[in-house]
Formats: structure tokens, C-alpha cells, sequence
């Protein structure tokens, strides 16, 4: 399924692929392609994506109520059919996009760089009492979630993906959550000659996934989506996004950036006294330890990749287990 999106810069461009959102449980993926235009092309469209405009606080209160509902009832079913009708409204809506700034009439949607690139107008909203509010805003009952974004060198994503399918043959409504959050998201990246920039030509994924306020509540198909994070940053070699992810997807990741000594002598020499380090970027660069903290209910939060039953919740029928697919993966699985 296409999504062409049309910003105008400049001429003789050849059409590329953007983005990809993948709805693996759905068997879907729609491909945002952008292309070039001449200058004098008409058109002044607007993408203000919908999950990133001001929404009432009712309604996300009525929607992080049912998730919390199906995650505690374990209805698989009732996540599906939510993932399903997201999707489905997202893609009726061209998931945000304008030909004109008020309505969509139809692909291609053409209009100027910073009006196409955009991402939504719910921090720019006006204050109204908190009638409204962005849906991760904290003080409402809204979105609580985690993120796990990691990239792939291209060399080898493909074995990934196939991975992540056959854990969706074994577990077809296991991703529904995810698709609830729009799916996983993944981006085309280029190598960079930055001592921690990008190794090589990769693809990125981006997973939003439930959340739980207890931090020793364990959620819906715990185990499917650990072994994601494990399979992508272990197995494959995935380089973490650096402003998100859980503390195990840092877990050595140093040794993932062939120049980290170069960049450790560049820090010394510029600042020697660690004015701009912390203890957290100082763990991130092998300089100190406790980037994973061991605890129980550890591995529910991702502090922590579990090695013993307590890191999970046995209380709540989560016990630590093999992997599905990548069997050196440890998960916290009901059984």
C-alpha cells in the first residue's frame, strides 16, 4: 500500500522511500515515498499527524482506561480489534495530511518542505484548561509507554524482519500492542564518519509499546517483545537511539562503535573535567559499570535482561525462559 508525499525542493530527484510502517499481526505495510517537484508546481499541502494534535482529555482517558483493562484481563482480542480500527482510521485520514491545509482530496499531496515534514500542532496548541492535551502529556491520564529504537545494518536486516515474522506465525496476535501505537516505524539511515555516528547503511526501528504505572506488572506478551529487543540489539548487532530505549539495549555498547577511542581522546582533550558527561553517559561509554541494575522485577522495566525468575513477577505467572526463535534470548514469559 503506497503513501506518495510530494514536497517540493528541487528537480530531477529520484522518487525514494522514506518510511515504512510495518503492522506485522495485520500482514500490512504502507510505504511513505516523496518525490521532487518543479518550483511552480501548485499545491500548499499540510501533514499534521493525528496522534500528534491535541486531543481531548476524555478520550485518552477512556482509551488508556481499555488498555489498561486488556493488558490486566490478558484480551489479546480487544487489543487486535483496537490496533486494527487505528489503523484502518489512520489510513482513511491519509494519517493527517492536507492538500490544502484544511481537507485531503487525494495522493499526491504537494506542498513545501517545512510544511510536509512536519509532525503536529500539539505543542504550538492553546491552553484551555486541559480540555485538551497531547497524549503523552503526565498531567492527564493518557499514553504511558515504552520505546525500544534501534538500526540494523541493511547487510543483515533482512533476517531480522524474518525473524520478528516467524515469532508473529507462533504468536499472530502478539504485535497487536504495538499497532496500537501505529505499528513499528522504520527509516532508511546512512553511514556517518562521526566517531559514535552510524556504522554503516542501516534501516531503524522505532516499537511504542504499553506501559503499566507498576513497575512489577508484566504485560501482554511480555516475552514476544523482549525477544525483539534482544534478537535486534544481540543477535544483530543493533545500535541503540541514544535518547530512548531501556537501560539492556546500552548494555556494551561501546564495543558497537569502531572510533570510541578516538572519540574518549576528543573528550579528554575537550573536557577533561566532564563538565558535559554524567554517570549515565560515562556507563554508555564503558567508562564506569551499572548500566543494567539487577533487582526483582527487573527485566519487566528493562533494567535488565533476566537471568533468574525473580527479575520477572512468578506472583503474576512470569517466569524467565528461552526465546522463541533466538533461543540465547532470556524473557519473562507467562506460563
Amino acid at each position: 500500500m503506497g503513501v506518495p508525499v510530494v514536497p517540493l525542493v528541487r528537480l530531477n530527484y529520484v522518487p525514494i522511500i522514506i518510511d515504512i510502517t510495518w503492522y506485522p499481526s495485520q500482514r500490512k505495510a504502507i510505504y511513505r515515498v516523496d518525490d521532487r517537484v518543479p518550483i511552480n508546481t501548485p499545491g500548499n499541502g499540510l501533514y499534521e499527524f493525528i496522534p500528534f494534535r491535541p486531543t481531548p482529555s476524555l478520550a485518552l482517558a477512556v482509551i488508556r482506561t481499555t488498555e489498561d483493562l486488556d493488558e490486566s484481563t490478558r484480551n489479546a482480542d480487544g487489543k487486535c480489534r483496537v490496533a486494527k480500527l487505528t489503523t484502518d482510521t489512520l489510513v482513511a485520514s491519509a494519517y493527517g495530511l492536507t492538500n490544502n491545509g484544511i481537507i485531503f482530496t487525494g495522493y499526491p499531496v504537494i506542498g513545501f518542505h517545512n510544511r510536509l515534514q512536519s509532525s503536529g500542532s500539539c505543542l504550538d496548541s492553546h491552553q484551555d484548561l486541559k480540555i485538551t492535551a497531547c497524549a503523552w502529556d503526565s498531567r492527564i491520564k493518557g499514553e504511558f509507554f515504552h520505546q525500544t529504537t534501534f538500526r540494523v545494518s541493511l547487510s543483515i536486516v533482512k533476517n531480522f524482519i524474518e525473524d520478528i515474522q516467524k515469532l508473529v506465525q507462533l504468536e499472530p496476535k502478539a504485535l497487536c500492542g504495538i499497532e496500537q501505537y501505529n505499528g513499528i516505524l522504520m527509516r532508511y539511515v546512512t553511514a556517518s564518519s562521526a566517531y559514535l555516528g552510524n556504522q554503516d547503511e542501516a534501516l531503524d526501528f522505532d516499537f511504542t509499546y504499553y506501559r503499566s504505572k507498576d513497575p512489577m506488572a508484566p504485560r501482554l506478551y511480555e516475552d514476544i517483545i523482549e525477544e525483539i529487543e534482544q534478537m535486534g540489539i544481540f543477535k544483530y548487532g543493533g545500535l541503540p537511539h541514544w535518547g530512548k530505549n531501556r537501560n539492556l539495549a546500552f548494555e556494551g555498547v561501546f564495543k558497537k562503535y569502531k572510533n570510541v577511542g578516538k572519540f574518549l581522546k576528543v573528550k579528554e582533550k575537550f573536557d577533561s573535567q566532564g563538565l558535559f558527561s554524567s554517570t549515565w553517559t560515562d556507563q554508555m561509554l564503558g567508562l564506569k559499570e551499572g548500566v543494567t541494575i539487577l533487582k526483582n522485577g527487573c527485566a519487566l522495566e528493562g533494567l535488565c535482561i533476566c537471568s533468574q525468575d525473580s527479575h520477572c513477577n512468578p506472583s503474576k505467572g512470569y517466569f524467565c525462559t528461552q526465546g522463541k526463535v533466538y533461543k540465547e534470548a532470556r524473557v519473562c514469559s507467562h506460563v
